[in-house]
């Protein structure tokens, strides 16, 4: 199996979940800039949409959307309780919870990331990013982690979403125009994600660091 990732990117979440897991997964680095493999090969051959993540699968599949990559990695091994069982109310409510951090905090993120480009409408784009982040924050008041009190799939998405974010108790790897600095509750679980071992591990794989 293979991961193809770009550095602090979305994929830094299955790549944890992977970590996670203790899945034996090739990692292939992808250059943004050119779209190319640390081996030349072009990444365009392997997702047309040119993004990560993509998850290849032993038989040669591939899945492209990190929600749908997360979900069909807890399903590897489900004892690991990463996800709920497929068909439960429980498992809607995470599956809930992974489109609103990509529909609402990964998409959100697109104009303050591309600032330049998108002009007077960051100024639009910036409050509604905030206003997500106030709910999430709220939502972490009385638990531990995204879907009560335990890690899920949920939380290392979030986990590399709030990496583009800044404040002082982060190590912000793109450095957006937004602020966290007075969410307590979100300072509170992104200091426990950090602890975990799979973060740590996945963080250093990537040449990355959290000073």
């Amino acid at each position: 199996m293979k991961l193809y990732y770009m550095p602090a990117s979305c994929s830094l979440s299955p790549h944890i979940v992977i970590n996670e897991l203790g899945l034996e997964v090739e990692l292939i680095k992808v250059d943004h800039t050119n779209h190319k493999t640390e081996a030349g090969l072009d990444f365009y051959g392997v997702n047309p949409h040119g993004y990560v993540p993509v998850f290849e699968l032993a038989d040669g599949n591939r899945l492209r959307e990190g929600p749908a990559i997360v979900q069909y990695l807890a399903d590897l091994k489900p004892e690991a309780g990463l996800a709920p069982a497929a068909g439960t109310m429980a498992r809607y409510r995470l599956q809930e919870m992974l489109g609103f951090l990509s529909t609402e905090i990964h998409k959100g993120f697109i104009p303050l990331l591309y600032a330049r480009l998108a002009g007077g409408y960051v100024e639009t784009a910036r409050p509604k990013l905030e206003k997500r982040f106030q709910w999430i924050d709220v939502h972490l008041a009385h638990r531990l982690f995204l879907m009560g009190e335990n890690f899920t799939v949920a939380d290392a998405y979030l986990f590399a979403l709030t990496g583009w974010g800044q404040a002082d108790w982060l190590k912000s790897y793109y450095k957006a125009g937004i602020h966290f600095d007075e969410l307590d509750h979100l300072k509170a679980w992104y200091l426990r994600m950090r602890q975990r071992d799979a973060v740590r591990k996945s963080i250093a794989e990537e040449g990355l660091a959290f000073d």
